[in-house]
C-alpha cells in the first residue's frame, strides 16, 4: 500500500468539489434538525443525565489494552477501495483482506463501524500495523477529540453529531481516523448510521477530483462532514432561540425557564464537541508530515474555517441564552410590579372608603348628645353616603387614569 503523489497543477480553488458544496450537502440535514428540536423539547427528566460522559480503565492496567464499552455494538467491516478509473467496495470478514487490494494506484479505505469485537479491532491493528496506544484511545469513548503523530501514521479523533440511536435527540459520535501511506482506516461507533454515506456517492459517482487523490484528501472529505454536521442543528437552535426571545418578552410561563435550560445544556455539549477539534484540525495544518501533501493543507484550512465559524455562533448563541435567563427574571420582576401597582391601586381606593364607613360604624347613641351623628336619623342618609363614596372612588379612578397608571396593566395570565 503506497500513497500516490498528488496532482501539483491542481487548482484547490477550482476543484469540482468546492464549487458546488455547501454545509448542507454532506449531512442528512432533515434528520440533524428533527434530532436537534426534539432534544430542545425533551422531557426535564432528560436533563438528569450527568453533564460529562467518560470512560477510563482501571487504574494499574497495562497500556494499550482495550477498554471496550459495554454498549459497544458488533464490529463490521466495510471495504472501498478506489482510483481514477475504478472502486471495489465490499463487506469483509478479516482486515488481511484489504493486502490483496492494496496498489500504487489505489486508496484502501477500511471503515470499522462498531467497537464491540475485540478479535476484529486487534486484526485491524495486526494488519495495518497500528500501535496498541491507538487502539486504546480508539475504544475508549467518548474520547477527547485530539491528534497524534506516530512514525508512518495519523491518529485524529473527533466527535461528530448525529440522531441518538434510541430516544429522540441529538447525540455525539465518536469518529475515528488513521492516515497511512495509500491507506485510510476510520472507526464509528454506530453500525446503523453511515456519516460518511454522502462521501461513498461521491466516491463512486467520481465527482469532484476525490478519485485522482490520496488518502489525506479523503480525510479531509470526512472530517469536512463531521464539521459540517453542526450547522443544521445550530440551524435549529437559532430559531429556537428566536422564539423563546418572543416568549420570555411577550408571555414567560415556568416552562420557559426549562426550555432555556435545556437551550443552555446542548450549547455546553455542543462546545465541547468542536471545541478541541480546532486543535485537532490546526495540527493537521501547521505540521510537516509528509503524509498531508500542500494541497490537502489547502482544504483543511477550509474546515478550520468552518469549525471557527461553528465556535463563534455556538458563543453567540450562549450569551443569547444568557440573556434571555436576564429578561426572563425581570419579566417575571415586571409582572409581579405590575400585580403590586394594581394591588396598591385597589387598596388606594378603598382607603377613604373604609375610613367613611369605619366612622359611621362608631355607633354613638344619637339620645345622648345631638353631636353624636345626628345625620344618621337622616331620611336620604344612607344613600347620601353611598353616593359620596362612590363619587370619592370614581374620582380617584379618574385620577389614576389620568397618570396613566392603567396603560401597563398586562392581561391576566395564569
Amino acid at each position: 500500500m503506497s500513497r500516490r503523489t498528488p496532482n501539483p497543477g491542481a487548482n484547490p480553488s477550482s476543484s469540482p468539489d468546492r464549487a458546488d458544496r455547501s454545509w448542507a450537502s454532506p449531512v442528512d440535514t432533515e434528520a440533524l434538525r428533527a434530532a436537534a428540536s426534539n432534544t430542545l423539547k425533551a422531557s426535564p427528566h432528560e436533563g438528569r443525565k450527568k453533564l460529562i460522559d467518560f470512560n477510563y480503565s482501571t487504574p494499574g492496567t497495562l497500556p494499550g489494552t482495550l477498554n471496550i464499552p459495554d454498549d459497544a455494538l458488533p464490529t463490521e467491516l466495510h471495504l472501498m477501495d478506489y482510483g481514477p478509473d475504478a472502486v471495489h467496495t465490499a463487506t469483509i470478514d478479516h482486515p488481511a483482506e484489504c493486502e490483496a487490494l492494496g496498489k500504487p494506484e489505489s486508496v484502501t479505505w477500511l471503515d470499522a463501524r462498531g467497537l464491540g469485537s475485540e478479535d476484529s479491532l486487534l486484526q485491524i491493528g495486526q494488519t495495518f500495523g497500528l500501535h496498541p496506544l491507538m487502539l486504546e484511545d480508539i475504544v475508549n469513548v467518548p474520547h477527547r477529540p485530539k491528534i497524534d503523530f506516530y512514525d508512518d501514521k495519523i491518529l485524529i479523533i473527533m466527535q461528530m453529531v448525529q440522531p441518538k440511536k434510541t430516544g429522540s435527540g441529538v447525540g455525539s459520535e465518536q469518529v475515528s481516523f488513521v492516515i497511512g501511506n495509500g491507506f485510510l482506516v476510520t472507526f464509528q461507533e454506530e453500525p446503523e448510521w453511515d456519516s460518511f454515506n454522502p462521501v461513498r456517492d461521491r466516491i463512486r459517482r467520481g465527482t469532484g477530483t476525490i478519485r485522482t487523490q490520496g488518502a489525506d484528501y479523503l480525510a479531509y472529505a470526512l472530517m469536512d462532514t463531521i464539521v459540517d454536521s453542526f450547522f443544521p442543528v445550530l440551524e435549529v437552535i437559532g430559531e429556537t432561540l428566536e422564539d423563546l426571545e418572543e416568549e420570555v418578552v411577550a408571555n414567560p410561563t415556568n416552562a420557559t425557564i426549562k426550555k432555556i435550560h435545556r437551550m443552555r445544556r446542548a450549547l455546553m455539549k455542543l462546545r465541547r464537541y468542536i471545541w478541541p477539534q480546532r486543535s485537532v484540525i490546526n495540527g493537521l495544518i501547521r505540521d510537516s508530515d509528509d503524509l498531508i501533501c500542500p494541497e490537502v493543507r489547502v482544504y483543511l484550512q477550509d474546515v478550520y474555517d468552518h469549525i471557527v465559524q461553528v465556535v463563534d455562533i455556538i458563543e453567540n448563541y450562549r450569551e443569547i441564552a444568557s440573556s434571555l435567563m436576564d429578561v426572563y427574571l425581570s419579566s417575571i420582576n415586571n409582572r409581579m410590579n405590575e400585580v403590586m401597582k394594581l394591588l396598591t391601586v385597589i387598596s388606594s381606593i378603598f382607603i377613604p372608603l373604609t375610613f367613611i364607613a369605619g366612622v359611621y360604624g362608631m355607633n354613638f347613641d344619637t339620645e345622648a348628645s345631638p353631636f353624636n351623628m345626628p345625620e344618621l336619623g337622616w331620611y336620604w342618609g344612607y344613600v347620601i353616603c353611598l353616593g359620596v363614596m362612590g363619587a370619592i372612588a370614581a374620582l380617584q379612578i379618574y385620577l389614576f387614569w389620568k397618570r396613566g397608571w392603567f396603560d401597563n396593566f398586562s392581561t391576566t395570565r395564569r
